[in-house]
């Protein structure tokens, strides 16, 4: 897929006031500072686009991105370590599951996983929940280029195998690199592909959010 054209379209806190469900959309989320700013920039291909930062916990709203005037990229708040209170936490919390639940146009989760780490419990968690709620998922890891190939396979193989201990097969994982580019093309054409079977919703009359 050839990129032409990502903007940035709003900002919320409230699923119901995002853009209206008529395009395919893909929600980008990962524990504070997996390198999801610095990922959808490098897949887009426009270096701040999405606003990065050196400080966990940067993104506290649902960011959306038109890309192709086509499809959606939602820039979900990271989880996890954020210099927030437990209440913004909560908030947070609450904010990403109701827009996981009820986005009708919704058709993939990039599950951003930090490849230089063993597995982290609030990953495998959140995974869990995904799974349970049969919301669809792939896994990304990041960073894959800050360390050796064998060591960021071993962490690979290890997160893997911890999964495996409770899901009969596992979703399709990419791994990357926004530095250098490392599974961008797979990641769009997953995305070109998951396009051509997006249906508009239907039943209902949906407007422009005020």
């Amino acid at each position: 897929m050839q990129i032409d054209s990502a903007i940035f379209i709003t900002s919320n806190t409230d699923y119901q006031k995002c853009p209206p469900p008529f395009k395919p959309e893909y929600a980008f989320i990962g524990r504070s500072n997996v390198g999801k700013s610095s990922l959808i920039n490098s897949l887009v291909q426009k270096k701040d686009l999405a606003k990065t930062s050196a400080k966990p916990g940067k993104t506290q709203t649902i960011n959306h991105f038109l890309v192709n005037d086509k499809w959606y990229i939602a820039d979900l708040p990271g989880f996890g370590y954020a210099a927030v209170s437990k209440t913004k936490k909560a908030s947070f919390s609450l904010m990403i599951e109701e827009f996981m639940l009820n986005r009708e146009n919704l058709m993939c989760v990039f599950v951003l996983v930090d490849s230089r780490l063993e597995p982290q419990a609030i990953d495998v968690d959140f995974i869990d929940w995904l799974g349970r709620k049969g919301i669809p998922f792939v896994i990304v890891f990041t960073k894959a280029d800050k360390k050796g190939v064998v060591a960021v396979q071993k962490n690979i193989d290890v997160f893997t195998q911890t999964l495996l201990q409770t899901w009969e097969e596992l979703p399709q994982i990419f791994v990357t690199s926004a530095e250098k580019g490392l599974g961008r093309n797979e990641m769009l054409n997953f995305i070109a592909e998951t396009n051509k079977t997006f249906e508009k919703p239907i039943g209902k009359t949906l407007s422009k959010p005020k």
